[in-house]
């Protein structure tokens, strides 16, 4: 069954899963021990850690691991509520992980300010630089790439007015990394990443924070992490998610500029076919995997529940929003109305999508609007 939800969840590559099992048998010890594997263990934590911090331009001191994004997003948040200096505002991109909202809301209450995207879902550094001006802002966090709509922020240039300002910048990676090289990640920011997102397994990320961020803690108790997070690590976990790190960052921009016309010529084909279907964030940067269609008619749910009969397996939007009956914040911020919102189907692929995978789903997308508008009561009207 052609999986096109990457941006909810991946499968582990074969790469992974090796790693994870050699780990997992031949290095299981708690690595914290005095004895001699456990320090084996223990040098392969540190191994993981360096080639990390080499791929995130860092140094390995300033990269922690943790559970995933939701946990880093989190302590993230707690933590520099309570390091800036008071009355230091935080201001967080409208368009941005629930666990990044609401851990805001929670820690910043009403030091807490909204930057607006533009509709293309975009964060604009010339109007964030201006509303900075007007007030000491302490935190900026604007993530790298939108879950929903792939659409990319220009994070060098936000981190370049952030630094400007002596703010800390904060940005989640998590639909990023694996997908689009690291290297072009600003490095002077609390970068974030997550490794089921691509290619690793569930329940495993990290963490890199910036310098003059030393003290940063998640979680409270042992000193792990080097005293940053406590807890025993995940040595299987992350050493499946360095194998798939690296094999992300192994891709050129030839095979991912082939990948994004595969999805442009399914998106061609979608808009001929059905009157009045548009893609949210067309013409702006975007990750080359993901298409946020926007439907003329039919909840996005029965388009979604039509396509998984077909073979084809596609969602509604962020996976952290499924079951929910509010419309998209994401799609909310940019301007799209809730009705629209509702008619909006999430399309994520992964680097095993093929090009007939692609095809196929255009059709697929095509013999489902006929279906249902056969179905519809004055299916003539094409409501907009």
């Amino acid at each position: 069954m052609p999986y096109f939800d990457n941006n909810a969840t991946t499968p582990m590559l074969p790469q992974a899963r090796a790693a994870w099992l050699a780990a997992d048998e031949g290095a299981w010890q708690n690595l914290s021990s005095p004895y001699r594997s456990a320090a084996r263990a223990h040098r392969l934590l540190e191994d993981a850690r360096t080639r990390l911090a080499a791929l995130m331009r860092t140094v390995p001191e300033r990269v922690v691991f943790n559970s995933g994004a939701t946990e880093a997003n989190n302590a993230i948040m707690a933590w520099t509520a309570s390091a800036l200096p008071a009355g230091a505002l935080a201001r967080v991109s409208s368009i941005e992980h629930p666990s990044m909202l609401a851990s805001a809301r929670k820690h910043f209450g009403s030091r807490l300010r909204a930057i607006t995207v533009a509709r293309d879902g975009r964060v604009a550094p010339a109007e964030l630089d201006e509303a900075m001006r007007a007030g000491r802002t302490g935190l900026v966090a604007v993530m790298a790439a939108n879950n929903e709509t792939g659409v990319l922020n220009p994070v060098g240039e936000i981190a370049a007015v952030c630094q400007a300002h002596g703010a800390t910048f904060v940005c989640d990676a998590s639909q990023w990394i694996g997908r689009l090289p690291a290297r072009d990640l600003p490095a002077r920011a609390f970068l974030v990443g997550c490794a089921h997102k691509f290619g690793g397994p569930k329940g495993v990320g990290f963490v890199c924070f910036p310098e003059g961020a030393e003290g940063f803690r998640g979680m409270l108790g042992g000193k792990h992490e080097h005293g940053h997070r406590a807890g025993t690590e995940n040595l299987a976990a992350i050493s499946a998610m360095m194998a798939a790190f690296e094999s992300g960052e192994s891709h050129d921009a030839a095979a991912r500029d082939e990948r994004a016309s595969w999805r442009d010529v399914c998106a061609a084909a979608v808009l001929e076919a059905i009157p009045g279907a548009c893609v949210h964030g067309a013409g702006k940067q975007r990750l080359w995997n993901t298409l946020s269609l926007g439907l003329p008619r039919h909840e996005n749910t029965r388009w979604v529940a039509r396509l998984d009969r077909l073979g084809f397996e596609v969602s509604t939007g962020s996976a952290c929003a499924t079951g929910s009956d509010a419309p998209s914040h994401v799609l909310a911020a940019m301007g799209v109305s809730a009705e629209q919102a509702r008619r909006t189907i999430r399309i994520s692929s992964g680097w095993t999508t093929t090009r007939a995978d692609w095809r196929a789903l255009g059709r697929a997308i095509a013999e489902v609007w006929r279906t249902l508008e056969s179905e519809a009561p004055g299916s003539a009207v094409i409501e907009i």
